[in-house]
């Protein structure tokens, strides 16, 4: 008795080319924004249309608004960039929260310790130098543990995020201004020294510039370096990186230590470009939100700007809405939750393909 061919089955695919795969995801964007329009009218009654609008104002609505949401774009996608080396070669470090607060201690710490005693260009200079130091250490410590003793690289990083906010927290008492008053305030607010300098009347142009060129660097430094290379074969099998002559522990360290400091870069950019203070709060958990753009993005520093900039107009959207409708902050994390729901789940189209019974002709 022959077996009757089941409705639909699923294949995995061969492959799929990259527009094919962006356009499956703009599809499950759309259809995330019909799903929560349907939502709105159903839970508040209001028009679905004004609400999306209201989220697009808040993120662009005015001049002022739209540096800011470009700003915050540039961090997220900084920390999201450091972190994609690491990521592709399988070593999930999940300690960019960390490695960006070390290195906004660093940066203070130079700011508030030779603040007037040397030439401010020469302190932006100091600064930066150890924000990068700082990270790379950051990033270097758990790299050593899993090349020589393959300690588990996620508790040990997330483990460091906790060390670095302790420090933040104890150097914030040690420079509290007023003593009592649990901050440090503006660093530098009279002098402006280890300031980075305003571009074309804007403060946050520079760090989005340099954000921009650090964009163009990571593609071309995974897609056509020879290091790379050796991070997507590591990324792939240990074993298989031995057999062709790739030092599998040198990778890594190597790896982790160009993260952090890139961590540690942001975090520059964080205190000497953009705060010009430091709390414990200051990452704001995009070390965290890095991990879900770099994953959407399939660690492709182009494709990152794209889901970097979703996240952050939804973060700027809710913001707005919960302000002009009245509503509780938790409606528009729910909306900013199903539009992730919809991109995460478009993934399965992405890797798989779902076939139906075609009908068979009948033999007269």
């Amino acid at each position: 008795m022959n077996k009757k061919e089941p409705l639909l089955y699923i294949s995995k695919r061969e492959s799929i080319t990259w527009q094919k795969s962006w356009m499956i995801r703009g599809i499950a964007i759309l259809l995330a924004l019909v799903f929560c329009g349907i939502i709105t009218m159903l839970l508040t009654g209001l028009n679905p249309i004004e609400v999306f609008s209201t989220i697009f104002y808040g993120a662009f609505g005015t001049m002022r608004k739209s540096w800011v949401t470009a700003q915050k774009l540039a961090i997220l996608l900084g920390i999201s960039l450091a972190i994609t080396p690491a990521f592709k070669m399988r070593f999930w470090n999940i300690g960019a929260e960390g490695q960006v607060l070390i290195g906004c201690l660093a940066c203070a710490a130079c700011m508030i310790t030779l603040g007037g005693k040397v030439p401010s260009a020469l302190l932006v200079l100091i600064s930066l130098a150890a924000s990068l130091a700082a990270g790379a250490l950051w990033g270097f410590l758990p790299a050593i543990f899993k090349a020589h003793w393959e300690t588990n690289e996620t508790l040990f990083t997330l483990m460091m995020n906790y060390i670095a906010m302790q420090l933040a927290a104890y150097f914030i008492i040690v420079w509290e201004v007023p003593k009592g008053s649990g901050n440090i305030g503006i660093i530098n607010q009279n002098s402006q020294a280890g300031w980075l300098p305003v571009l074309g009347g804007q403060q946050y142009l520079l760090t989005i510039l340099l954000i921009a060129v650090l964009t163009g660097f990571m593609y071309v430094y995974l897609t056509y370096s020879k290091h790379g290379y050796e991070i997507s074969v590591v990324g792939e099998s240990h074993r298989t990186a031995s057999y062709a002559g790739i030092k599998v522990g040198r990778v890594i360290v190597r790896t982790m230590v160009l993260s952090g400091a890139i961590c540690g870069l942001v975090g520059f950019l964080l205190v000497s470009g953009n705060d010009h203070t430091l709390t414990t709060t200051l990452v704001d958990g995009r070390g965290f939100t890095a991990v879900m753009v770099s994953w959407l993005a399939k660690f492709n520093p182009i494709g990152m700007i794209f889901t970097s900039l979703l996240l952050v107009v939804l973060e700027r959207g809710a913001t707005e809405i919960s302000s002009v409708f009245s509503l509780n902050h938790s409606f528009a994390d729910i909306l900013t939750g199903i539009i992730l729901f919809f991109i995460i789940g478009s993934d399965f189209f992405t890797n798989y393909q779902v076939h139906f019974r075609k009908a068979k002709k009948e033999v007269e």
